[in-house]
């Protein structure tokens, strides 16, 4: 079993409330509430501003040049093609880039952000891999999945362009590339001594991902009480 899916299997209640959500089933099948995935996509993009400080960070933290070429495409990924996505829905509604970089941050969107940067100061590149590994991995699985639903891309579906991104080619070769990168990582510096750490921080970060989704559902009129 690779080091990716020994993480997975050690976290796997957390891992299925991530996959499994009813967030992401409503984009599969466009029944998602518009405000929902609005209120989603607005935290989303101030997520991943802190998510490229992340990537930055990794520059730091890499041991040898091959790492820091690595991040260094990751962090590209983020600022020039993952953000350019939410610019572009955000546009249908009337936001600029502006108004996205000044909406309030949920708390959510903190506690998740905050967790990854502070693993990755504490830890080493191991460490903060592993806190980034249930996004950038974990979307690219979300979205394959959601992508063989009838649904996905029905010209009806207000989610087909995100479907899209995240199961299109070069998403998931990013993901891939993420993936090789976490178990040649594994490799070369986890022990078993580490284990119980490195399951603890990819356990927390995907629980924090799942809350993610929780914040966006909470948004959907229909699922008020």
């Amino acid at each position: 079993m690779s080091f990716f899916e020994r993480l997975k299997a050690a976290a796997s209640a957390e891992w299925r409330a991530y996959t499994e959500h009813p967030f992401t089933s409503g984009m599969a099948d466009g029944s998602l509430d518009e405000a929902a995935f609005r209120h989603y996509l607005i935290q989303d993009y101030l997520f991943l501003i802190e998510f490229a400080r992340a990537y930055a960070l990794s520059v730091y933290k890499s041991p040898t040049l091959a790492d820091m070429r690595e991040a260094a495409a990751g962090l590209s990924a983020i600022l020039d093609v993952e953000m350019n996505l939410h610019v572009k829905l955000c546009a249908g509604w009337g936001l600029s880039p502006g108004d996205l970089e000044q909406a309030p941050p949920a708390v959510e969107t903190l506690a998740y952000t905050r967790y990854v940067l502070d693993a990755g100061m504490r830890g080493d590149l191991l460490a903060l891999k592993v806190a980034l590994a249930p996004c950038v991995i974990g979307y690219a699985e979300i979205a394959a999945q959601l992508a063989a639903r009838p649904a996905a891309y029905a010209a009806t579906n207000p989610y087909r362009v995100w479907i899209a991104e995240y199961a299109g080619a070069p998403y998931q070769e990013v993901a891939a590339t993420a993936r090789r990168h976490l178990e040649d990582l594994a490799q070369r510096y986890a022990t078993p001594a580490r284990e119980a750490e490195l399951i603890a921080i990819f356990t927390e970060a995907t629980r924090l991902e799942a809350n993610f989704w929780d914040m966006g559902w909470r948004g959907c009129v229909s699922n008020r009480p």
